[in-house]
């Protein structure tokens, strides 16, 4: 070309969760079926969506208004609610106005990245959700920036190690939570978000928390929110209806800003991401609509307790076929519906295998396999792809230098949820001793 196409930073874009699809899809063209643990889709997993809930999204199609725009900043009525919900908690108050809808949580990250200057860094947690790491590294033309999350501490954080990077990093101008966290399954405890908060106040910082989850607990624990715990930091939430509902096609998620006047910068930042919306127009009106008739109807959080509960059984399930196997480090989760597996690194090497009978197979395998630099956790899920034909994500793709996989607690039907994980045990523990 005659001049360079990206900018640097661009080629950090990575999303291994649909990369590895590739793969798999070239062992489906051979006749194989496949189990699908790589993306958390509930409605792949055989989730039903309650007749009533459909009912409200079918009655609103015959509305005339739902094939309208809406506010650019998202329906009124719909932001009223949820500010109410916010308000609800007793922590940070807000209104409709601090609230800000997009086309799904990955279009709001996006937008909130895209406008930052390359110099300003926000910190987040590794394991890293690929969508945050990813953008946060495309904007600033380099690696992302983490703190660790400790396997061997229930997926704490290292608070210890946040601290100094914040302190040794005058870059960094804000710190990234997921709570309940993506990939590991670990929710934070209270006393632990008020870390975050001392250590913003210390240095000054934004907040900022992916809260797609929060609702999505189970075994006695319950998510806390940033803003009951923030006080008077500038602070941004994410939220979104696509798993809880669940309904992750609406492509529906929205920002909430507290304390956007406490500070300059802030109160910039988010007149910026509401200009933007403005030059859109609008994010998707329907799912809008929907969410205060669903989340306000008589059997929403019967019907969200109940799937909690499924959800954690699951989580034991997992925990029984996996928990005691050698030579791994497994937790068990307690809220969102992903659980982090991680490989005694020592106990990996580049000649281990499982055994593969059907030649076009190998020979496919052996086309993935010619990476010398390829981590050794990917090199596990490219066996475990043809040989079981489980398709998991490496935690390598992660932002992490731990080694292991993310899977999904979200297999409706419980043969077929205990077959798997019983086949990816035994892979595991074939694998580790070849």
């Amino acid at each position: 070309m005659r001049q360079l196409l990206l900018r640097p930073g661009a080629e950090e874009l990575n999303y291994e969760i649909r990369g590895i699809v590739k793969k798999a899809r070239q062992i489906e063209v051979l006749g194989y079926a496949m189990t699908w643990e790589n993306i958390g889709d509930p409605i792949q997993k055989h989730n039903h969506v309650p007749d009533w809930m459909k009912a409200i999204i079918a009655d609103l199609l015959k509305e005339d208004k739902t094939y309208g725009y809406a506010d650019s900043k998202g329906v009124l009525e719909t932001r009223k609610f949820l500010a109410d919900l916010n308000n609800q908690k007793g922590g940070n108050q807000i209104t409709a106005e601090d609230i800000l809808f997009f086309n799904g949580l990955g279009d709001a990250i996006a937008k909130l990245y895209q406008f930052l200057i390359p110099t300003a860094r926000i910190i987040g947690p590794s394991p890293a959700y690929s969508t945050h790491s990813s953008a946060e590294a495309a904007h600033a033309n380099t690696a992302p920036i983490t703190y660790k999350l400790d396997p061997d501490n229930q997926w704490l954080p290292d608070m210890e190690d946040l601290f100094m990077k914040v302190k040794y990093n005058p870059s960094i101008v804000g710190i990234l939570i997921i709570n309940p966290d993506n990939p590991t399954g670990m929710v934070y405890p209270k006393e632990v978000l008020e870390g975050f908060v001392k250590i913003a106040e210390e240095f000054n910082l934004l907040l900022i928390a992916d809260e797609i989850y929060q609702n999505i607990t189970y075994k006695g624990i319950k998510a806390v929110a940033l803003a009951e715990v923030i006080g008077d930091r500038p602070a941004i939430s994410l939220k979104g209806i696509s798993k809880e509902f669940p309904w992750p096609g609406a492509r529906c998620g929205w920002m909430e800003f507290y304390n956007r006047d406490s500070s300059k910068e802030f109160a910039k930042l988010c007149q910026t991401l509401e200009n933007a919306k403005m030059i859109e127009v609008c994010s998707t009106i329907l799912p809008q609509l929907a969410i205060p008739k669903i989340m306000s109807h008589p059997d929403y959080h019967s019907y969200r307790e109940k799937a909690n509960v499924q959800i954690g059984k699951r989580s034991d399930w997992m925990r029984e076929i996996l928990g005691d196997i050698p030579g791994i480090k497994f937790n068990p989760t307690q809220g969102a519906f992903y659980n982090t597996i991680v490989f005694d690194e020592k106990l990996l090497n580049p000649n281990q295998s499982l055994p593969i009978e059907d030649e076009r197979l190998k020979s496919l395998l052996d086309s993935w396999l010619n990476d010398p630099e390829m981590p050794l956790d990917k090199r596990f899920v490219y066996y475990l792809l043809a040989a079981e034909r489980i398709c998991v994500v490496p935690i390598s793709s992660f932002c992490s230098d731990l080694r292991g996989f993310r899977v999904t607690l979200l297999e409706e039907n419980e043969e077929v949820f205990k077959d798997t994980f019983r086949r990816l045990g035994k892979a595991m523990i074939q694998y580790l001793s070849s």
